[in-house]
């Protein structure tokens, strides 16, 4: 039965497990040998990543082919307006290539840990924060989307992967979950989780 493990990953840490720098890698918090991120998440993001020791499932929930959703808590500079999340819901283009759609909403502040180090603060520029539900992950896609709308992301956050949640996990904690034993049971859970 393959194994998967859900963990909070805390800001500054890297998504693997060696680093010749002697940055904090998925090797301090998470003990258990053979298991490996399925997807990234940047060094400057907080939130769930998904570890498995099944090579299939590692492919079936990173591979952007299978358009896998990913829910980010975003807190952006400012306050944006209809046309800025439009934007985002139709796709922005980066780097020549537009963005799948999306989906995206405003959203009231998430009862979340203080960051350490915390955002910067700036007295006369208000932030908002907001959720954007993507098929894709392209390297640092959401920091782009939001700066290509006039938006810089000041704080990220992934919420969910597929049918997993962050739930009550805090920074640096992990849980192991039963995993689907096979492919057909994958797309069960996640058609249940809909």
């Amino acid at each position: 039965m393959p194994r998967l493990i859900l963990f909070n990953k805390p800001y500054h840490v890297l998504c693997q497990f060696t680093d010749a720098d002697g940055r904090a890698t998925l090797a301090d918090f998470v003990p258990v040998p053979g298991v490996y991120p399925a997807g990234r998440l940047d060094y400057d993001s907080e939130g769930l990543v998904v570890l498995t020791d099944a090579g299939w499932l590692q492919h079936r929930l990173s591979d952007p082919r299978h358009k896998l959703p990913k829910t980010y808590w975003v807190q952006v500079e400012r306050i944006p307006d209809d046309a800025a999340l439009q934007r985002l819901a139709e796709g922005v283009v980066i780097r020549g290539r537009r963005t799948r759609p999306a989906r995206v909403e405003r959203m009231e502040a998430p009862a979340v840990w203080e960051r350490d180090p915390p955002i910067r603060y700036r007295k006369h520029v208000p932030t908002a924060w907001l959720a954007l539900h993507l098929r894709e992950g392209r390297n640092r896609q959401v920091r782009r989307m939001t700066a290509a709308v006039g938006h810089p992301t000041l704080r990220l956050i992934r919420q969910a992967v597929g049918p997993w949640t962050l739930g009550d996990l805090r920074p640096g904690q992990w849980i192991e979950v039963p995993a689907p034993a096979h492919p057909d049971a994958l797309a069960r859970l996640m058609h249940e989780r809909r």
